[in-house]
C-alpha cells in the first residue's frame, strides 16, 4: 500500500444489490420490536430501507414465505422465519444456477450481479451447484483455513492502524470513506496477490460497484468489466511468477490437473473480491453504529478490552452479524421442482431470497430478538449463510471486523456520531444492508511516528 493512503471514491457506500431503488436519503433509526399491524407493509420503499425490521416482523407473523415483485420487477418469494430460512438455505432444490429462472415461462427481469454474464465470470460460488461448486470451493477453501487466516491477523492489524492513523488527529472521519471501506479492499487484494501498486485501482474499481449499486445496472458492468481484464492479465503473469497468494494457489491447482479454466479461476477471484469487501464495510459500518446507539454494550466492550479480555469481542462480532448483520437477503436461488416452503408451494423457476435479517430477529429462536447483546451465548445466526454455500471468506472477515472495532474503540474511546442519526443515509437495495456515510467525531490524538510504512 502507498504510505498516503488515496481519497476514496465520490460515493462509496456499502450495497450489494443490483435490483434495488436508487440511493436513498432518508431518515435512519435503530432497528427496534415492531408493532405489528393488521395491514401488509409496503416493501422497499425509502422508510423499509432505512428501517426494515418492522416489515420483516409482519411477514413473520402474517406471510412468512411472501411472493413480491422486486423493485426490478423480477416476481420472488421472501423467506423470514429462521426454521424456513434454515431449510432453504440447505435445499438441494433450490439451485444456485440463474438458469433455471431464465428457462422459466413466467421469469422476468434480471438476475444476479450486472455485466458478469458478458465478461464471462458467471462460472462462480455463487452461481454453480454441485460438482462443480464442490470442486471450486474445495480450491478456494485452501486460503482462508484457520491457519491461514492466523497468519494474516498482523496484516490486517498493520492496515487498521495505518488507515486510522490517517485521520486520528483531525478529531473527525467519515467511518465509511475513510476506514470501512479502504480496508477490506486492501485486505482482500493482499489475499489474492495483487500487486500493491495496483490495488488502488481495485479499490476505484470497487467504488464504481458500490457507487452505481441500485441504480443503473451499466455503472456496476463497467467496473466488472475492468476487474475482469485486470484479473486474466494477473493471472497470466503469475503463471511466471507463482507466490504464496489465493491467485498463485488457484494457478497451481489448475497445473496439478484440478481442471480450472481461466474464465474460472478470474470468476473465482472477482466474486472473492465482490463479496468479500462489500460484507466487511456493512460489518464494521453497521456494528459501530449498532454500538454507539447502544452505550452500555460499548462501554461494557471498551471495558473488556482493557482488561486485555477477548470473549466478548468474539461473541460480539457475532451478535452485531445477528443485531443488524452487513447480508440482508441471501444471493438468488431457483426452484429446480415444485417444493413447498413455509406452508407455500414453490413453482419451478421460481426465485427464492433469504432474508437473514428477518431470520436472525425471529423470536421463535432469540430471546429477545431486538435486543443488543454481546454477551448472547446461544448465537447460531445465519449472518454468513448456511450449508454448502456458507460464506468461504467469514473467518477473514471476522478477523477484520474484529480488529476494527477493538482499534477504533481503544484508539478513539470517546467516539461518539457528529450528526443526528436522523441525517445518516442507508442504501437502498435487496443484498446488503450498510451505511452511505458515518460521520464521527473523537478527541484528536497523534499518529505514532515509529510506524513504519506499508
Amino acid at each position: 500500500m502507498h504510505e498516503q493512503t488515496p481519497a476514496a471514491p465520490e460515493e462509496p457506500a456499502a450495497d450489494q444489490s443490483v435490483d434495488g431503488p436508487a440511493p436513498l436519503s432518508t431518515p435512519a433509526s435503530t432497528p427496534v420490536s415492531a408493532s405489528v399491524s393488521a395491514s401488509p407493509p409496503t416493501l422497499f420503499d425509502w422508510e423499509f430501507a432505512t428501517d426494515p425490521y418492522p416489515a420483516y416482523a409482519w411477514l413473520r407473523e402474517h406471510a412468512p414465505v411472501h411472493r413480491t415483485t422486486l423493485p426490478s420487477g423480477v416476481e420472488a418469494w421472501l423467506v423470514t422465519r429462521y426454521a424456513d430460512a434454515r431449510q432453504a438455505l440447505a435445499d438441494q432444490r433450490l439451485s444456485k444456477n440463474p438458469a433455471h429462472h431464465e428457462g422459466s415461462a413466467h421469469a422476468k427481469g434480471r438476475t444476479g450481479i450486472p455485466g458478469e454474464r458478458k465478461a464471462e465470470l458467471m462460472t462462480h460460488l455463487l452461481n454453480i451447484d454441485p460438482p462443480d461448486h464442490t470442486r471450486l470451493r474445495r480450491l478456494v477453501s485452501k486460503a482462508f483455513t484457520p491457519r491461514r487466516v492466523a497468519e494474516f491477523i498482523p496484516r490486517v492489524q498493520e492496515l487498521t492502524d495505518h488507515l486510522i492513523d490517517q485521520f486520528c488527529e483531525k478529531g473527525e472521519a467519515d467511518l465509511i470513506h475513510e476506514f470501512a471501506f479502504p480496508l477490506p479492499i486492501y485486505a482482500i487484494c493482499e489475499m489474492l496477490g495483487v500487486p500493491r501498486e495496483d490495488q488502488d485501482d481495485f479499490r476505484d474499481w470497487a467504488g464504481m460497484m458500490i457507487r452505481h449499486a441500485g441504480g443503473p445496472r451499466g455503472g456496476v458492468a463497467r467496473a466488472v468489466k475492468q476487474i475482469r481484464s485486470y484479473l486474466v492479465e494477473l493471472i497470466r503473469r503469475k503463471r511466471d511468477d507463482l507466490g504464496d497468494d489465493l491467485i498463485s494457489g488457484l494457478i497451481r491447482a489448475s497445473d496439478h490437473g484440478e481442471h480450472l479454466t481461466e474464465n474460472e479461476a478470474a470468476a473465482m477471484c472477482f466474486v472473492l473480491l465482490f463479496a468479500g469487501f462489500e460484507t466487511t464495510i456493512n460489518l464494521i459500518g453497521n456494528g459501530t453504529y449498532a454500538l454507539l446507539q447502544n452505550p452500555d454494550q460499548r462501554e461494557r466492550l471498551q471495558a473488556s478490552l482493557a482488561a486485555g479480555e477477548t470473549d466478548l469481542l468474539e461473541t460480539g462480532i457475532e451478535e452485531l452479524l445477528r443485531y443488524d448483520g452487513p447480508v440482508e437477503m441471501a444471493t438468488w436461488r431457483y426452484a429446480t421442482e415444485p417444493l413447498t416452503l413455509g406452508g407455500q408451494d414453490i413453482p419451478v423457476g421460481d426465485p427464492v431470497l433469504v432474508v437473514l435479517a428477518a431470520a436472525d430477529r425471529d423470536p421463535e429462536r432469540f430471546d429477545e430478538p431486538d435486543t443488543l447483546d454481546l454477551a448472547r451465548s446461544d448465537n447460531q445466526h445465519l449472518g454468513y449463510g448456511h450449508g454448502i454455500h456458507y460464506c468461504v471468506g467469514a473467518p477473514l472477515a471476522r478477523l477484520e471486523g474484529q480488529t476494527a472495532l477493538a482499534e477504533l474503540l481503544t484508539r478513539l474511546p470517546d467516539l461518539e456520531l457528529a450528526v443526528d442519526p436522523s441525517e445518516l443515509r442507508w442504501r437502498g437495495g435487496l443484498i446488503m444492508r450498510g451505511l452511505r456515510t458515518l460521520p464521527v467525531r473523537f478527541t484528536p490524538s497523534p499518529a505514532p511516528q515509529t510506524r513504519k510504512a506499508l
